[in-house]
């Protein structure tokens, strides 16, 4: 309806599967919208049509952008590892930044004027796929596997990675601060983080009526909800229950986050999942 918000979000096509985990379309209604973004160990890239397209690098905490009432949004997540090859850039150079996507791609003015003209957003959408799809490379295999044994179903920490991976603690560091944009130790907090994320909205999503926050924190890999509590409040800015309140309103508007929590969910037994593995070199 006129003047009212909307957000669907899907998987990425095909063709965008190693590079991204979610792709989405937002609508704004009669009032400007400050969008809250938390860390997530990938990056965005996002375009308010009728503007250039833009880049928020990998965050490390939560951050605040505006978007101007009666604004469309298309955009797409960036799976962590992918931004260092997508950019011909180190990674961590973008961290926390929100960059003007013409001063990282030469040829983005002639994109700018296909999403604007685009018939419908699903067309810009499509668009902005097919754009990212010719400019990302594949991302380095061994940060690829890094990324998998850092997720929070796996159970694993960074100190066994050297060792798996047969390379030295200094050349992981490196290789995964120019490819995701932060170390090992930083990653896998995020992904902790995304792991309980998951969890919020995947309980908001089934309609749940209460909230196992502990239980949810030790699932997850804290140690106990306190830590959890900390570990909120430093990334996201909020404590555990703030963030279930605020992803339960949120989402009672109809906004279907399961493109994003569903990659984090393990098949078996309807938690956590990482959707693909590469072998490294």
């Amino acid at each position: 309806m006129a003047g009212e918000s909307s957000y669907v979000e899907r998987a990425p096509a095909p063709a965008l599967a190693a590079f991204a985990s979610s792709v989405w379309i937002q609508r704004v209604g009669d009032r400007p919208l400050a969008q809250r973004y938390v860390p997530h160990g990938g990056a965005e890239v996002r375009c308010v049509l009728g503007g250039a397209p833009r880049l928020l690098g990998p965050l490390t905490t939560s951050t605040y952008r505006e978007i101007p009432a009666g604004g469309t949004v298309v955009g797409m997540r960036l799976r962590p590892g992918v931004l260092g090859g997508l950019v011909g850039m180190p990674a961590d150079e973008l961290v926390d930044q929100d960059i003007a996507g013409t001063d990282l791609w030469r040829d983005l003015a002639r994109l700018t004027d296909l999403l604007g003209n685009a018939a419908t957003p699903r067309v810009a959408l499509d668009r902005l796929q097919s754009f990212v799809a010719r400019a990302a490379r594949e991302p380095d295999p061994l940060v690829d596997e890094a990324v998998r044994n850092l997720m929070p179903w796996h159970g694993g920490g960074t100190a066994a990675l050297p060792a798996l991976l047969s390379i030295s603690e200094r050349q992981l560091r490196r290789r995964c601060r120019a490819a995701v944009g932060v170390g090992p130790k930083e990653l896998q907090r995020i992904l902790r983080f995304q792991g309980f994320v998951a969890r919020v909205q995947a309980s908001v999503q089934q309609g749940a009526s209460e909230a196992d926050l502990a239980g949810w924190a030790v699932e997850v890999g804290y140690h106990d909800q306190a830590h959890l509590s900390r570990e909120c409040r430093r990334l996201a800015g909020a404590t555990p229950g703030e963030l279930l309140a605020q992803y339960g309103a949120a989402c009672t508007c109809g906004h279907d986050h399961a493109a994003s929590y569903v990659p984090m969910l393990r098949a078996r037994d309807g938690r956590f999942v990482q959707e693909r593995r590469r072998v490294p070199a």
